[in-house]
């Protein structure tokens, strides 16, 4: 990790100024990823194995003693899908499905916590999926007790969970509250009746304030809101109504994401009328009002798709250079190693990622097994290590010390990325970034195409230009 002690030109970074070119837009407006991890999760192979896994938590006492955890548990069941939705989950009205599911998270930790040295204290916890509100409050008690019981939840720690509004009741936020939560993010994407019928999400105004309101009475620390932008029946006036209700709410982070079309991915999608999308020039309008909008109304751009008060730990972070990016997004805890827990859980130890099998029945057999239920991972070389710091300091600093680069990765820059270099140097003269001896910084005209500038920086990209599979970075 690297952590940005200054930034050049200070004042300028300060500034909310983001510089809207549609033409440069236009031009690196690519297909990339999205750098929650570098390498990315397409990168993970099969051949990293539970052994790797197992020898990586056994090394942790070793390697970083005292470093906290963060723990992730996927919980994939919904009770009904949305269209647009990609993520890994189980549409079911069957609760007592997830009955099962609690019970063999239970055996999961219990293994993983079998080979894990190194303290057990929990400096950040997220419950995702799928939707971790499909729980029962008694089985939220009883996932809760289950980590309680094995780790130690940090009295300082940041705690929070994915909520959909549409089936949480008052009760249940102030449950959450007193299971030890302080932060929630809900899920909103559009406000417009004809873009939630379009996509299967009917979810009134009302029952969102409903929610959020609970969570500010009931304590938490921050409240999180989701919106999407090209969806199907969205246009510039129809979102422009629902960023005046989402800023009524005021929430204290906002993730505003691009909606990728990829119905042969995707399987939900195809109930989706590509006749309805909004065509890119329209997608444009909406992330320029939408960016327009969020800065006017006091949020500070964090990057990428990411919004927050400047009251807000994300946008302190960020000014104090300490902000990181995780399976989760932005974070403010760089230094912890991530447990995944649950099916297609994506997690981090050591110098190395792992991700668990997507399939249900494949995660039940291997726990009966006795076998941690390991799909695939990649070990870090000392290559990876040296790239992923350099992304993740464009991806959440918009600048790069070279010199900090240098000596933390006992290299010189300059015959290190020689092809680099001479790709930024295309960048430059469009004035997407400015490249001296000591910074890498990304000017106003580039923050919106940080991805395509970070794409430069990543090795297998390189030698592999088949990018279909990321969505656009715009």
């Amino acid at each position: 990790m690297v952590i940005v002690d200054f930034m050049p030109n200070s004042k300028a970074m300060s500034e909310q100024d983001i510089t809207f070119d549609r033409e440069l837009i236009r031009r690196f407006d690519v297909n990339g990823p999205r750098y929650t991890s570098y390498p990315t999760a397409d990168r993970f192979v099969e051949a990293f194995t539970a052994s790797h896994y197992e020898h990586w938590l056994s090394q942790r006492g070793r390697i970083t003693p005292s470093r906290p955890l963060s723990l992730y548990v996927h919980i994939p069941f919904c009770p009904t899908i949305c269209y647009y939705c990609a993520c890994n989950k189980i549409i079911t009205k069957d609760h007592g499905r997830s009955a099962k599911y609690l019970s063999y998270l239970g055996k999961e930790m219990d293994k993983v916590l079998h080979h894990l040295a190194g303290g057990k204290e929990v400096s950040q916890l997220h419950w995702g999926g799928g939707s971790p509100s499909f729980l029962a409050d008694e089985e939220m008690r009883l996932l809760m007790d289950m980590i309680r019981d094995r780790f130690t939840l940090s009295p300082d720690g940041e705690y929070s969970i994915e909520v959909d509004p549409r089936n949480v009741s008052e009760a249940t936020v102030a449950l959450l509250a007193g299971l030890g939560f302080n932060r929630m993010s809900i899920g909103i994407q559009d406000f417009s009746p004809d873009v939630q019928k379009a996509v299967n999400r009917i979810q009134s105004l009302e029952e969102t304030q409903r929610v959020m309101n609970a969570a500010r009475e009931s304590g938490f620390k921050s409240i999180s809101v989701d919106l999407m932008y090209g969806l199907p029946k969205q246009d510039v006036i129809s979102f422009n109504y629902t960023l005046d209700e989402v800023i009524k709410l005021d929430p204290d982070r906002l993730s505003v994401y691009n909606y990728a079309h990829v119905p042969n991915q995707a399987k939900a999608q195809r109930r989706i009328n590509t006749a309805d999308l909004p065509s890119a020039d329209e997608k444009l309008q909406i992330l320029q009002r939408t960016i327009r909008r969020l800065t006017e109304a006091g949020y500070v751009f964090i990057g990428m798709d990411h919004f927050a008060k400047p009251t807000d730990e994300l946008a302190i972070a960020q000014r104090q250079g300490l902000l990181h990016r995780n399976f989760q997004g932005y974070s403010t805890h760089a230094e912890a190693d991530l447990l995944a827990l649950g099916v297609s859980a994506i997690g981090k130890m050591g110098p190395s990622y792992v991700q668990n099998v997507r399939i249900l029945e494949d995660y039940y057999n291997l726990l009966d097994q006795g076998s941690l239920p390991v799909l695939r991972g990649i070990q870090l070389t000392a290559d990876d290590l040296l790239r992923r710091s350099i992304i993740q300091s464009l991806m959440c600093h918009f600048a790069l010390p070279i010199e900090s680069i240098e000596i933390a990765h006992l290299i010189d820059f300059k015959s290190y990325f020689v092809a680099e270099l001479a790709d930024l140097s295309a960048m430059e003269e469009d004035g997407l970034v400015t490249v001296t001896d000591q910074w890498i910084t990304v000017n106003p005209s580039g923050r919106l195409l940080v991805r395509a500038i970070a794409m430069v920086f990543d090795r297998y990209l390189r030698s592999d230009r088949e990018r279909i599979r990321y969505s656009k970075v715009i």
